[in-house]
């Protein structure tokens, strides 16, 4: 607690993130502090931080799983504050609540623009990697300009699979995903393809395949992030009946709700890469050297 009170800035987390809390913390140089929480009887939190703290405070919370989760931020935040803290910056690799961004039947609440805007009014900035911004340019858009930075896992999942799987093909789900995955292909030299979702309900997706010779070749598909895996595990299995000699999965947010990953073996997915954005076995890639990359504009 010593090292805090002559610290100019501070990384706080929870501890169940602490093994990417301690890799960003050694790349910024900075001290690294944990909240201390309780739950009591009835499900009211209890959250301690350290106190005093110094100027500027970097608070590491992903939102996978988020609804007790943002309820700690509303807490952590303003008592942030209190404590010290002027700048006050949320990094949270997974931004949950992006993919309702319209009203798709009347009365709809469109969670994206309000939880984003519930976010910029508690923190100065907001850091996340890969958000599901289909049909808004950028975070902009429902927070105050400059105030959120979407950064992107792409590049760094091209570059892994072109050094694991020399002359993949790439495909993506659908026609939102063509952005990202054709970063992911320039920074792997590799080629890639656009297939199509067709939505029959919040378990039955289906990817519509990209009328291309897959025979013999090597198939990573992309994505953003990978919840139920149906949407895969269908072009797995599709892309295996054409001929291909081998699929893969590479996400930038490894959620994997129930037997998803399983699932995706036995549809005959051969490896699942993920970034450590959130905390899973098929973690393959870092995101703090993107992360840190930012952050380091305000130490």
């Amino acid at each position: 607690m010593s090292d805090l009170l002559h610290a100019r800035a501070l990384l706080l987390a929870f501890e169940d993130e602490r093994a990417l809390a301690e890799e960003l913390a050694a790349a910024l140089a900075v001290p690294l502090a944990f909240i201390r929480r309780h739950r009591f009887p009835d499900g009211e939190l209890r959250l301690v931080l350290p106190k005093p703290l110094p100027p500027t405070v970097f608070l590491l919370r992903g939102l996978q799983q988020p609804n007790e989760k943002l309820v700690e931020l509303l807490i952590a935040a303003p008592t942030a504050r209190e404590l010290g803290a002027d700048r006050l910056v949320l990094v949270s690799p997974y931004l949950a609540y992006m993919r309702q961004d319209m009203e798709f039947t009347p009365g709809e609440a469109v969670s994206q623009r309000h939880i984003a805007r519930l976010l910029a009014q508690q923190f100065n900035h907001v850091i996340t990697l890969d958000p599901h911004l289909h049909r808004i340019a950028s975070l902009d858009e429902v927070m105050p300009a400059g105030a959120g930075f979407a950064l992107s896992v792409a590049p760094v999942l091209g570059a892994w699979i072109a050094a694991h799987v020399p002359g993949a093909l790439l495909i993506g789900p659908d026609e939102e995903s063509a952005q990202w995955v054709s970063e992911a292909a320039a920074a792997g030299g590799l080629d890639h393809a656009i297939g199509r979702k067709v939505r029959h309900g919040d378990h039955q997706v289906e990817l519509a395949l990209p009328e291309l010779e897959v025979s013999g070749r090597a198939i990573v598909l992309l994505d953003d992030m990978a919840s139920t895996g149906r949407t895969l595990i269908g072009a797995a299995q599709g892309l295996l009946a054409r001929g291909a000699a081998s699929v893969d999965v590479a996400v930038t947010h490894a959620l994997f709700n129930g037997d998803a990953l399983p699932a995706l073996q036995a549809a005959g997915v051969r490896h699942v890469w993920s970034s450590n954005s959130v905390p899973h076995g098929s973690n393959a890639v870092s995101i703090v050297p993107l992360l840190a990359g930012v952050l380091r504009r305000w130490l």
